[in-house]
């Protein structure tokens, strides 16, 4: 069972992989990296400083936390523990991998930090504001910085499906916990 999955994985991969560009390489280089999405992040943060000015050091706690955790998580207790080669470093399929600017990252691929990150961030950003088109505008932006991690051949499908699962995890957690806390900071 687990070797079908497996192999679909990667047959699910090598087809994704496979449609490429150099036009799309330069945008899914792009979308994949840290800085280049700070903007954005900008102004995500004046609005959460925004909607409640007077506990905004508690949101911005909670985002950084947040990150922190889904980072670090997917990391130490997901990629050291399962230790599932990237595609990349599979030696059976880097030939019929197109990897863009020769760049593969670390060892082990599941799950997809980004993808953790992004959802874990996209995630929390939703339950905060509770508006439906920001929760599809963010949603939808993890999902491109996710698929990006496919295109650029770094990790399969199912390391950036669970990384996405992690982060929303996680920020349904960090949400409860900020909730909470905001509550009993309201109520002194």
């Amino acid at each position: 069972m687990i070797e079908n999955l497996e192999q679909f994985d990667q047959q699910l991969f090598l087809f994704l992989n496979a449609i490429h560009s150099p036009f799309w390489d330069k945008v899914m280089v792009f979308l994949s990296g840290k800085w280049e999405w700070a903007p954005l992040y900008a102004v995500l943060l004046f609005f959460v400083i925004r909607r409640d000015v007077k506990f905004s050091w508690l949101s911005l706690l909670s985002i950084v936390l947040l990150i922190l955790l889904a980072d670090q998580i997917s990391v130490k207790l997901f990629k050291e523990v399962f230790q599932r080669y990237r595609p990349c470093h599979n030696l059976e399929l880097q030939s019929l991998i197109h990897l863009v600017d020769n760049h593969c990252g670390g060892k082990f691929g599941f799950v997809s930090s980004h993808a953790a990150n992004s959802f874990a961030l996209a995630g929390f950003l939703s339950f905060f504001f509770k508006n439906k088109y920001l929760t599809m505008v963010l949603l939808l932006w993890a999902a491109v910085v996710s698929y990006s991690r496919i295109y650029l051949g770094v990790h399969y499908p199912a390391d950036v499906f669970a990384g996405g699962l992690l982060g929303l995890l996680l920020a349904f957690l960090m949400h409860f916990l900020f909730n909470k806390t905001h509550e009993l900071l309201v109520k002194k």
